[in-house]
């Protein structure tokens, strides 16, 4: 296995920038999520690393090694797909088998047979060997598809978004299996996703793009509590954090038109106009709070309740339990959790607990 990075790396396609200036390193052993939203540029850096396409500036290093003059076999990655790339008129065992009839692989055929049934019981599918693959579940095509990978033993595996088209009780189950996979084969993975999720779910860290350029890397706990800017906040997050106008001075917060008075110990000393973030989970409702709103919708999930609640024209959402009766356009009362408050600078949007750090 081996570490990946990328080093400045831009890649145009005509006049569209899809990589702009992108540097990220994922360490040997790593299951690393790059996540951003459709268009962000995660395909092209997938496609990069795999040899598909070159960069148009920088340079790629795989186990220490730039590998810009090196084809899409010498650099020994896998590619797992959205679309399971299978041969419908093959068996499940055929399929496995196909990647190591290469000539330039040079397997016996007990050598193939060893790594193919070791794929299939790692995976699962050793019961569905003798299967054709178009007699399969979207599940278990993709579990082949994985084991197409797993058979080469390569030195990455590169997945993209290759839970997407299952549905999402399925999803929930392979989140876990491949993120077990990982752990046994001790192999490098870099998993790109729309789906913030999966990231949580699965990343050891996350690399959030957006625009071509990487916007934040860190642990899931990192991303999801201390957002850099005002993207990651409201992309990371279910509901996406309450983003609204605010003013800070002499470490007080005011927003909601003045409405809402807060102290913000941030460490920014800051004054002015700023965006003030707030997750919904951090915001109090209930009797004895301090501040008056109207529920203006209600969404049942089951153990707990996402409240939209309207303070003149400014609407935000809270997380209550499901045990709270609250109904639409009766009057509450709310509070915010002040350590939890983010403030990000009203023109860069950039966090201002995070104003001149790297991203």
């Amino acid at each position: 296995m081996a570490e990946i990075r990328l080093d400045r790396v831009t890649k145009t396609f005509g006049a569209n920038k899809a990589l702009d200036d992108l540097s990220l390193s994922i360490a040997d052993g790593e299951f690393f999520v790059l996540l951003g939203p459709t268009g962000a540029g995660k395909t092209t850096t997938l496609r990069l690393i795999a040899g598909l396409e070159a960069p148009t500036d920088g340079s790629v290093w795989i186990g220490g090694q730039d590998v810009g003059d090196w084809s899409a076999a010498e650099r020994d990655v896998a590619l797992v797909f959205q679309y399971y790339s299978l041969y419908p008129r093959y068996t499940v065992y055929q399929n496995l088998a196909f990647p190591l009839k290469s000539p330039v692989r040079n397997y016996s055929p007990s050598d193939i047979d060893e790594r193919v049934r070791k794929a299939a019981n790692t995976l699962r599918i050793d019961h569905l060997l003798d299967r054709k693959t178009d007699k399969l579940s979207g599940g278990e095509m993709q579990r082949v598809s994985i084991g197409r990978a797993i058979v080469r033993e390569p030195t990455a595996f590169l997945m993209d978004e290759p839970l997407s088209n299952l549905d999402a009780k399925l999803r929930e189950s392979l989140r876990a299996e491949l993120k077990d996979l990982q752990m046994k084969l001790g192999a490098t993975f870099l998993f790109v996703t729309h789906d913030q999720v999966e990231a949580m779910t699965m990343g050891d860290r996350i690399g959030v793009l957006n625009n071509g350029r990487v916007v934040q890397v860190g642990t899931p706990h990192d991303i999801y509590n201390r957002p850099r800017d005002v993207f990651v906040a409201g992309f990371v997050g279910s509901p996406a954090m309450n983003l609204l106008d605010g003013e800070l001075s002499g470490g007080h917060l005011a927003a909601m038109a003045g409405r809402l008075q807060l102290p913000y110990d941030g460490a920014s000393t800051n004054t002015g106009p700023v965006t003030v973030g707030i997750r919904s989970e951090d915001i109090r409702v209930g009797p004895d709070e301090s501040t008056d709103a109207i529920v203006h919708d209600v969404e049942n999930h089951g153990v707990e309740k996402i409240v939209t609640l309207r303070v003149d024209d400014t609407l935000f959402r809270a997380t209550v339990p499901a045990k709270i009766g609250v109904d639409i356009d009766s009057n509450v009362k709310f509070s915010w959790n002040a350590d939890k408050l983010h403030c990000f600078d009203r023109n860069s949007g950039v966090n201002l607990d995070h104003a001149g750090a790297p991203g």
